[in-house]
């Protein structure tokens, strides 16, 4: 079947240019089914090296954007009698993951602010909420992460190399929101079981990150692949 798109380029931190851009959208084709909040950044660093400002930048590019871009929506999709919003959070939204204390801040409080969201719309409204958990993915995150000085690193890592295929993390998503699942944790082997313990052992996920914290900031401060 023939697909129209339109196309509406934009920064996701241009709060100005936001509330321009979803009545384009919505004028479009008089409403907005399926919202998927997928712009971010990461982040490859020290806390004690980290400055902050990039804290600052992070949290607004991955926290406050996607809050933002939703919030106006929303009386819209009230109004429709209907909607879902995807949130792409991270394994790290659940687990403290070293050298990402600034990421995993940003991605703890979307997966909050969408649970807490869902709580409010789910059942009034009937717009779904749906949090997603990836963990490595082969993308240029790791590439485009901000450094300690909020420069981009412009290398990958070994992780995200050998990570799942975007394109069957895309297909996982699609089935979640077909079938309403609130919460989607694309992630496998150590990464499944660390967010898996999330709520099952605590202690024993707190022991284990520590450990596996200590190891992976020393490969850092070496230079090795971390």
């Amino acid at each position: 079947l023939p697909t129209e798109t339109l196309v509406l380029p934009f920064e996701a931190t241009d709060y100005s240019v936001l509330e321009g851009v979803v009545a384009k959208a919505w004028d479009w084709k008089g409403r907005v089914d399926v919202l998927v909040n997928n712009a971010g950044v990461s982040q490859r660093s020290l806390a004690v090296h980290t400055t902050p400002q990039v804290y600052t930048d992070l949290i607004n590019i991955d926290l406050i954007a996607p809050i933002w871009l939703t919030q106006l929506q929303l009386p819209r999709m009230v109004e429709a009698g209907g909607a879902h919003i995807i949130a792409i959070s991270s394994v790290a939204g659940r687990i403290g993951a070293p050298l990402r204390t600034a990421y995993s801040a940003a991605k703890h409080g979307l997966i909050g602010y969408m649970d807490a969201l869902r709580t409010e719309v789910s059942g009034r409204h009937n717009i779904n909420v749906t949090n997603v958990l990836p963990g490595s993915v082969a993308t240029n995150v790791s590439r485009n992460a901000f450094t300690a000085s909020g420069s981009i690193r412009g290398k990958s890592d070994s992780a995200i190399e050998g990570g799942d295929d975007p394109m069957d993390c895309a297909q996982a998503i699609l089935e979640a929101v077909n079938n309403n699942v609130p919460e989607l944790i694309f992630a496998s082997g150590v990464e499944l079981d660390l967010a898996k313990l999330r709520h099952s052992d605590p202690e024993k996920l707190f022991e284990m990150a520590s450990q596996f914290g200590a190891q992976i900031a020393e490969q850092y401060e070496s230079g090795d692949d971390a």
